[in-house]
């Protein structure tokens, strides 16, 4: 029998789609869920973890962190976040930075947290290819793989321009920035022509990989992350977008409460935060962690993010308790930690709810986990368990990676 199936009976389990319910069973197979409900009845021949007391939650979506490619304590030498030698580094890929001993990852588990996903940073207007991992569990990243087909990360606003303009070169305005952008699709665009057309006349085409990732964006293979605060670089965002087709998902949107009605409209999520910060700059200055509970209200489909390790990753869910004493509903909360960042992402097949078919990703919390005094207690991951709180050393205890 794998040690990757069991039976978890006697919680309080919240699906996060569907109702919570107390008793039953949910039924794990060889690290998927394969029952969940009330009435289920407990198989035969299965183990048994006895979860009364518990609650059981699917485990969380990191949906933009930078765990593993900017290493905590290391310095320079942990950090990879930007390849700020030019402009559009759209060919470079966050999995061949991440160091997965980084002690983030720890913090993860620690936190309910049991997939992330990777970006590069926000240091050019295109900064790279994004991936979506678990938290845990693999001798290599490529063990931990959920997706490396999510999107890339592009950025708005001040941070391109503050690199480049010291470099007294392009992008040095918001003029700049936008420009750049535009220059690679349009090149994306002629590429993705002259591929077919050499296809169609079965002549040899030499690959160009920073073309043919924003061709992927471009068919839609790939989402297009926008790092952005302020409410006219959301415009911004939007704008390009529309002008070449391809599927947004805002970043930060510190103010996206501004535009929330027209967000709502164009169907465009948020990936809001972190929460967590002062205002460290000009773009923050409108920072609140009442602005992600009116972009809610106003029908925008919302994930919440640590950025981590701008906020330590097991604060995920602090984040949203915050976000919930501040009126979002519990309900939207749960979502945004969950179903929301996969489904935004293109894995929301895979994790993320309590459902049969679904990865077995579970964590059983001490009590309501958006309890601000609740605890991650056990961690399973592709039903493995990686993670457990020690009561009597007052640790959590993660199972040995290599």
């Amino acid at each position: 029998m794998s040690k990757r199936s069991f039976v978890i009976t006697g919680a309080h389990v919240v699906p996060v789609v569907g109702d919570e319910f107390d008793g039953g069973a949910v039924v794990v197979e060889d690290g998927r869920i394969t029952a969940a409900g009330p009435d289920v009845a407990v198989p035969e021949g299965l183990p048994v973890v006895d979860a009364a007391g518990t609650w059981l939650v699917p485990g969380f979506v990191e949906a933009h962190g930078h765990v593993g490619i900017h290493e905590e304590a290391n310095g320079v030498a942990g950090n990879d976040t930007n390849e700020m030698t030019g402009p559009n580094m759209a060919a470079v890929r966050a999995i061949d930075a991440i160091d997965i001993d980084d002690e983030g990852f720890r913090d993860a588990l620690s936190g309910g947290v049991t997939a992330i996903v990777v970006k590069p940073g926000s240091g050019n207007p295109i900064g790279g290819q994004t991936v979506a991992i678990k938290s845990w569990g693999g001798r290599t990243i490529d063990e931990q793989l959920i997706s490396d087909s999510v999107s890339v990360k592009s950025a708005l606003g001040e941070n391109p321009k503050r690199v480049y303009g010291a470099k007294d070169q392009t992008p040095s305005t918001r003029l700049g920035v936008a420009k750049v952008i535009r220059e690679a699709f349009v090149a994306a665009e002629h590429y993705r022509t002259a591929r077919a057309a050499a296809a169609g006349k079965g002549e040899p085409f030499e690959r160009d990989l920073t073309k043919e990732t924003l061709a992927r964006v471009l068919d839609g293979e790939l989402a297009w992350d926008q790092h952005t605060h302020r409410h006219d670089d959301i415009a911004t965002a939007i704008r390009l977008s529309e002008e070449f087709g391809y599927r947004l998902v805002v970043n930060h949107g510190t103010e996206g409460h501004k535009l929330a009605g027209l967000l709502a409209e164009k169907d465009i999520p948020v990936v809001y935060g972190p929460l967590f910060t002062s205002r460290s700059k000009v773009e923050l200055r409108d920072r609140a962690i009442t602005n992600l509970a009116e972009i809610a209200a106003a029908g925008v489909r919302v994930a919440i993010t640590t950025d981590a390790p701008v906020v330590p990753i097991n604060m995920l869910v602090l984040q949203a308790t915050m976000a919930v004493k501040e009126g979002l509903p519990r309900q939207t909360a749960l979502e945004a930690l969950t179903t929301n960042p996969a489904t935004f992402l293109g894995f929301g097949d895979r994790v993320g709810q309590i459902t049969p078919g679904y990865d077995a990703d579970l964590v059983l919390w001490s009590g309501d986990p958006l309890d601000a005094t609740s605890r991650a207690l056990r961690v399973f991951i592709d039903g493995a368990e990686v993670y457990t709180w020690d009561a009597e050393a007052h640790r959590g205890v993660t199972v040995p990676r290599f």
